[in-house]
């Protein structure tokens, strides 16, 4: 199952038209969609494997569901640099800029060049991107040091006015699980958020909120410490 064509076709064989509505509803980009969910696009993914080559070819089509599935097929140790900047100059919805960062991006030496690149940046997603690799890092790299997520926290503070519905959501994920990270960390984004709220400045206020709303709850404090 190397061949594009093939491939296309098999999506439009598993897409269906009405789940466009509810792709629509998430606030993803549809214009050039099948309407296709992403568990069966995984699905295809496992019958395919790792093809790097093909990932590269699926993501030139354009198609959301090609590019998702890019991301699935895709090596990342293999990913370039060049890469990295020109599918991220490409994401249109929030959830392709997610899969790529998770199943690709935040698995490559260049995450956290990535991060202090893209979080200056002036595109809605290109600027997502930054905080999405943050929040992937603290979830999937277990041996990361506390040292480069510290660093991200000025980062976060510095950027949580930014109040674009895909931004601000994304800052907010970063800084919550970089808080559920460990106990250490946590102490550190806790006062972070009262840092941001400190900025008296509304458009930042439901980053920190909401943030600290789940990371002082009985259930992750339970789980910090045992």
């Amino acid at each position: 199952m190397n061949d594009i064509d093939f491939i296309l076709s098999e999506l439009k064989s598993i897409s269906e038209p009405k789940y466009l509505k509810k792709m629509e509803h998430f606030g993803i980009d549809i214009s050039k969609a099948f309407g296709i969910r992403v568990p069966n696009i995984r699905k295809l993914a496992k019958q395919i494997g790792k093809n790097q080559e093909l990932s590269l070819q699926l993501w030139e089509t354009g198609f959301h569901e090609a590019r998702l599935l890019a991301t699935f097929i895709g090596d990342y140790k293999r990913v370039t640099e060049s890469q990295i900047d020109s599918w991220t100059k490409d994401f249109t919805s929030w959830d392709m800029c997610d899969q790529a960062c998770g199943n690709l991006f935040v698995k490559t030496p260049y995450f956290r060049s990535k991060v202090l690149e893209f979080t200056k940046a002036d595109e809605e997603f290109v600027k997502r991107t930054g905080f999405v690799l943050m929040a992937e890092a603290a979830v999937h790299l277990k041996k990361e040091p506390n040292e480069t997520f510290l660093s991200f926290l000025p980062i976060i503070e510095r950027e949580a006015y930014d109040n674009r519905n895909f931004v601000k959501k994304a800052i907010n994920w970063a800084l919550r699980q970089i808080g559920k990270r460990n106990a250490f960390l946590h102490q550190y984004v806790i006062d972070t958020a009262n840092n941001i709220l400190a900025q008296q400045n509304k458009k930042a206020n439901w980053v920190a909120l909401d943030a600290l709303r789940e990371l002082n709850s009985n259930a992750v404090l339970a789980r910090l410490n045992p």
